[in-house]
């Protein structure tokens, strides 16, 4: 190919964890290298943990395994999903989920992508902070228009139902795409304030997009259901309430090289997310989808949830307690997901942004998130305003125990070497 052909092509940066761990990798660091710490990357602890079902080791695959799956997944997987939550979340509802509100994808932003692909033309409501993989979504598909909705932090990131609805009908959106609890300052909308959302998306028929991968990681029980949370709970009808469910395998199950993804949404959407999957990926892998079917039954399930409550809360409080005894700012300890969202702004001049923070800390081969990434800008729309959150840090506490300490004892010796 000729140099210029190369202007065909548009260069696509990489951003959030992507970015990290590229300028990680550039240092030294590799997946399982025993001298790094990622408190960087999404990703939970994935071995034996007290309490936990035992970890898959061995996948088979059959003669059958080796054809094309169907588009919208295998029968027994989408039933097995549809059944979870119908068992966890729907007890006597009259409405249940069944394997025709389920599509399987390979993962949860192609389940994302495929969601995105399938918008009409509409107004698209998206929070700020949240999920950095949401700024290249909704940039690539130009049907919709991406309208952000920023967050007070003086105020915890709280957004009520009220102010949804005066949202929605001001700027006249069509959807709103959220994280529950959001990645990354692990706020949490559940219990009553969870149900009063899905009311006002009823009323107003506004689909509500609900990213629920961290829904077993629930630091308010009073705002769970069995420890766990999910707007499957307060759906009236499957097939008419606008609301679209997006979870898998990766985060609440520990198993994110897996790859398995799913949507949970009345049956028309998902007709239309597999008719794009046909086009856009057209799948997921067979063996991988077969394996999955026991970890959805009911008690597997929910030994995984308490397990996961019981080893991640611990290296909750003590992430919390370290990182402000170093005088990080905690806007909001965080209700659920893994992560905790710091300011650095009170830390020596040196380190109190989070790209200097992060470039601090590669130094001391510990992985950090720049609070910036988390600032969904689609079509760097806004080139000209300084980011809010320059001087955020997401730290992860999804590593193991020992890992997390000794990240913050680095953290905490580079904190002091700046003073």
């Amino acid at each position: 190919m000729s140099a210029s052909n190369y202007s065909t092509f548009r260069t696509v940066p990489r951003t959030g964890v992507i970015y990290v761990m590229t300028e990680a990798a550039k240092l030294g660091h590799h997946y399982g290298a025993p001298e790094w710490v990622n408190l960087g990357q999404g990703a939970p602890e994935t071995g034996e943990i007290e309490g936990a079902p035992p970890r898959i080791d061995t996948i088979s695959a059959s003669v059958a395994d080796h054809e094309y799956a169907p588009v919208a997944g295998r029968t027994e997987l989408r039933e097995a999903v549809a059944n979870f939550y119908n068992q966890r979340y729907r007890r006597g509802m009259a409405s249940q989920y069944t394997a025709e509100n389920v599509a399987i994808s390979s993962g949860g932003r192609l389940a994302l992508s495929r969601l995105a692909a399938s918008l009409s033309r509409t107004h698209v409501g998206h929070f700020l902070p949240d999920y950095t993989a949401y700024e290249e979504l909704l940039d690539q598909f130009e049907r919709f228009i991406p309208i952000p909705v920023p967050l007070d932090p003086a105020h915890g990131y709280a957004f009520s139902a009220a102010e949804l609805e005066s949202e929605i009908v001001a700027r006249g959106l069509g959807a709103v795409l959220l994280s529950n609890p959001c990645n990354p300052t692990g706020k949490l909308i559940g219990g009553s304030q969870l149900a009063a959302w899905v009311d006002t998306a009823r009323k107003l028929d506004s689909y509500l997009l609900i990213d629920e991968f961290y829904s077993n990681y629930i630091w308010d029980p009073t705002a769970s259901v069995a420890g766990s949370v999910s707007a499957a709970a307060h759906v009236e009808d499957v097939n008419s309430d606008p609301v679209v469910i997006l979870d898998g395998l990766t985060k609440n199950w520990r198993y994110p090289g897996w790859r398995v993804g799913w949507t949970v949404a009345p049956r028309q959407v998902i007709e239309s997310v597999s008719s794009v999957g046909s086009f856009m990926d057209g799948g997921a892998s067979q063996p991988m989808q077969r394996a999955a079917v026991p970890l959805l039954s009911p008690d597997v399930a929910d030994a995984e949830a308490r397990a996961i409550r019981a080893a991640f809360g611990p290296k909750r409080e003590l992430m919390l307690r370290r990182l402000i005894e170093m005088g990080v700012r905690v806007d909001a300890a965080p209700m659920g997901a893994f992560y905790v969202w710091g300011s650095v702004a009170d830390l020596p001049p040196s380190i109190n942004d989070g790209m200097s923070f992060f470039r601090a800390g590669l130094k001391e081969k510990v992985i950090s998130v720049p609070g910036e990434f988390f600032d969904v800008n689609p079509g760097k729309r806004r080139q000209n305003v300084a980011s809010r959150f320059a001087a955020h840090v997401r730290f992860s506490f999804g590593p193991e125990l020992d890992r997390i300490e000794l990240g913050l004892d680095r953290l905490a010796a580079m904190i002091a070497a700046a003073n």
